[in-house]
């Protein structure tokens, strides 16, 4: 086995851990892909014969190229577009396959990454790698340009806004998140209001995201009577039961067309937080895996 192989060999056994810090940093698939193929270059053209760690430098590779495009986000898609939700991992109802535990690790749900999206790109990536990858402040310093006791103060600031975030932990029965989730389209079928109340938690919020070609309907909406007045079922819908980062949720199509992806928090037999995202061609891209399974 010649060098290049070798170098390829390696990249590829660390390319699942790469692509996961990629999709925290940066909440998009497609991002994270090219953040990972743009650290494949990089890395191919480099000299890594006196590399003591090579998984840990790629991991500074990627969140240097990772940081560079947060950076490079000059004006945020929420001023342009209104709400923006990141992607969601979406898989078929069932067992996540290990390359998607692998992306979900540390219970990444989409709460969390809509928090991750309001930090600076430095107090992301000082969190990221030290909170969820476990890299020490002196490796985390030279990426930001600052003093190792600087970074640890960008995770600090970065670590208080998710806890003061309060994000809710979803229940682990995946089986009883289903159930909430069906009773939730049966009412919405129905019109039965009262019933949608009933599963809501109170201070229930809704994200929805209708992309950059409808920005009016990107809003969010907190309460649990104004979220179900927005529960009306759509003619010809059919709704497929996914994973949506791990956690009960739905794929919805309109005569076999992408419509809308949801994902549901369910926390003590409640509905605490629904993330729809209702951009076809978003859909179509990151449900791939639901819209072809029959």
């Amino acid at each position: 086995m010649d060098e290049n192989e070798w170098l390829t060999d390696r990249f590829e056994e660390h390319r699942g851990h790469l692509r996961a810090v990629a999709y925290r940093m940066l909440g998009s698939l497609s991002e994270a892909e090219d953040a990972v193929q743009d650290t494949w270059l990089r890395v191919s053209q480099a000299e890594t014969s006196e590399v003591e760690n090579l998984g840990g430098w790629m991991t500074t590779i990627i969140a240097r190229v990772c940081l560079n495009q947060l950076r490079s986000r000059n004006v945020r898609r929420e001023d342009l577009f209104g709400v923006h939700l990141p992607d969601p991992i979406i898989s078929p109802d069932g067992e996540l396959q290990p390359e998607e535990e692998a992306l979900l690790a540390d219970s990444v749900g989409l709460a969390l990454l809509v928090v991750l999206d309001t930090l600076d790109p430095g107090e992301r990536l000082a969190f990221v790698l030290h909170d969820m990858f476990k890299l020490p402040f002196e490796e985390i310093a030279p990426m930001v340009g600052r003093s190792p006791a600087a970074a640890r103060q960008l995770a600090s600031r970065a670590r208080r806004r998710v806890k003061g975030a309060e994000l809710p932990a979803p229940d682990a029965d995946l089986k009883r998140q289903r159930e909430v989730v069906d009773a939730f389209f049966l009412a919405a079928r129905g019109g039965d209001l009262d019933a949608l109340v009933a599963l809501l938690h109170p201070d229930v919020v809704l994200r929805s995201d209708y992309g950059s070609k409808r920005p009016a309907g990107s809003v969010v909406v907190r309460g649990a009577a104004a979220v179900a007045r927005q529960a009306r079922a759509v003619p010809g819908a059919l709704v497929r039961p996914a994973l949506v980062n791990g956690a009960a949720g739905v794929v919805i199509t309109v005569g076999g067309r992408p419509f809308a992806v949801m994902g549901f928090t369910v926390s003590d037999g409640k509905i605490v937080e629904i993330d729809a995202i209702a951009d076809p061609e978003r859909v179509r891209r990151i449900a791939a895996a639901v819209l072809t399974d029959d």
